[in-house]
């Protein structure tokens, strides 16, 4: 492979990367405020249940929002692994295997949102409950979801730490990025040990975790300018 082969690799993958990011963003954002909280009401279980009975396309479009997410989220896993490993492979391997997880855990929690549709099927086997108690139910298990959320955002909050560093470390990308990469992830480890300790004080964390949006520097710049393939090729070479 020559010389400027190597460069368009290399920024290929990091453009594909900041792109991806910004997917996962999107999609998440969309399944989050969109096909999700609009339909909650909080405290509500019978209203909340009317609602998604009303609106189960929209709710199941947040599944494919879900989906969307955590599956792009395995294929940028191992693209900022390639980016990153130059700067160290331990703690590359560190990130990676911290955003996997949550990865996984993203994927699980999901049943969290399958379960109320279950619940609201109007299945002949449900008849053994009454309908307050189901939609008690549905309120439980999308309540589950949110707490799992705060669970998994412990593991991004540790990936996005130790990615911070590698950016700052890096010498390819700026600083500042691994900087408010590493706000982000202050931001989202307080927050999820914040609401567990501390769950009557949920609006204040959630102000600290509006914060978190400072990692999306990161993915526009990766789409926009790349990296300095130079200083990544030296690093490379370094570490080989």
């Amino acid at each position: 492979m020559t010389t400027e082969e190597k460069m368009n690799s290399i920024n290929k993958t990091a453009r594909i990367a900041g792109a991806l990011y910004l997917i996962i963003a999107i999609a998440m954002g969309f399944s989050f405020t969109v096909a999700y909280e609009s339909l909650i009401v909080p405290g509500d279980a019978t209203a909340t249940a009317n609602n998604i009975i009303a609106s189960e396309s929209l709710f199941r479009i947040g599944f494919v929002g879900d989906s969307v997410t955590f599956l792009a989220e395995i294929v940028l896993v191992v693209l900022l692994y390639v980016l990153f490993k130059p700067v160290s492979r331990t703690l590359s391997l560190v990130a990676a295997f911290s955003r996997l997880a949550m990865t996984v855990i993203q994927g699980i929690n999901l049943l969290n949102h399958f379960i109320p549709l279950l619940l609201l099927s109007g299945a002949g086997y449900l008849t053994v409950f009454e309908p307050d108690q189901l939609h008690a139910l549905v309120l439980l298990f999308l309540n589950a979801h949110e707490y799992v959320v705060l669970v998994w955002g412990l593991f991004f909050g540790l990936h996005l730490f130790f990615l911070g560093y590698l950016v700052y470390k890096s010498g390819y990308i700026p600083r500042i990025l691994g900087v408010l990469l590493i706000i982000a992830s202050l931001c989202y480890l307080t927050q999820g040990f914040g609401n567990i300790l501390l769950p009557k004080y949920e609006e204040i964390f959630a102000t600290i975790g509006f914060l978190s949006i400072l990692e999306l520097a990161f993915p526009l710049w990766l789409l926009v300018k790349g990296v300095n393939v130079e200083k990544w090729e030296n690093r490379a070479l370094e570490s080989a």
